[in-house]
């Protein structure tokens, strides 16, 4: 058996771009950065960027064109595919993720109006200031901790 399977969490580095199919399916193009930091022959820190193209399909190619922008970060679940074509008597090549799946980063105070912390798409995202906070009084949804001490004989596994 072989395995087709790519996992990716970057920032977009360019706006995402949705067109519609022939079909009316919609697809959305955009671009994301990876790097890795590492130690070189001469002992050196260095560090190198990557970009990888990612293809969305359907609804999820809505949604991230609706709530993803340049400077976002996502975490792309998907597989590779190389297209080709000829253009101007030469072969073009391609290499593309087809995301699966694609949740969004976590993001700070947003200029948008929406507010910090929220995801859509299925992803989740992290605040650390507002997990730390004790506030009974926000209207989230959320897991309501006991205010008590919890005695381990009390767990019933």
């Amino acid at each position: 058996m072989y395995i087709n399977k790519v996992i990716l969490f970057g920032n977009l580095t360019r706006d995402p771009e949705l067109k519609a199919l022939p079909s009316g399916m919609n697809v959305c193009n955009f671009s994301i950065a990876t790097n890795r930091v590492f130690t070189g022959r001469d002992g050196k820190k260095q560090e190198q960027t990557d970009f990888h193209n990612i293809v969305v399909f359907g609804r999820q190619a809505d949604t991230v064109n609706q709530y993803l922008k340049k400077g976002s970060s996502a975490f792309i679940e998907g597989h590779l595919q190389t297209r080709n074509w000829e253009k101007d008597g030469q072969k073009q090549y391609r290499t593309e993720i087809l995301a699966e799946r694609v949740q969004f980063g976590p993001r700070g105070g947003s200029s948008d109006g929406r507010p910090a912390g929220n995801s859509a798409g299925g992803g989740k995202s992290f605040d650390a200031s507002a997990d730390m906070q004790d506030d009974s009084s926000s209207s989230g949804p959320g897991i309501e901790y006991p205010k008590d001490e919890i005695n381990p004989d009390d767990i019933p596994f």
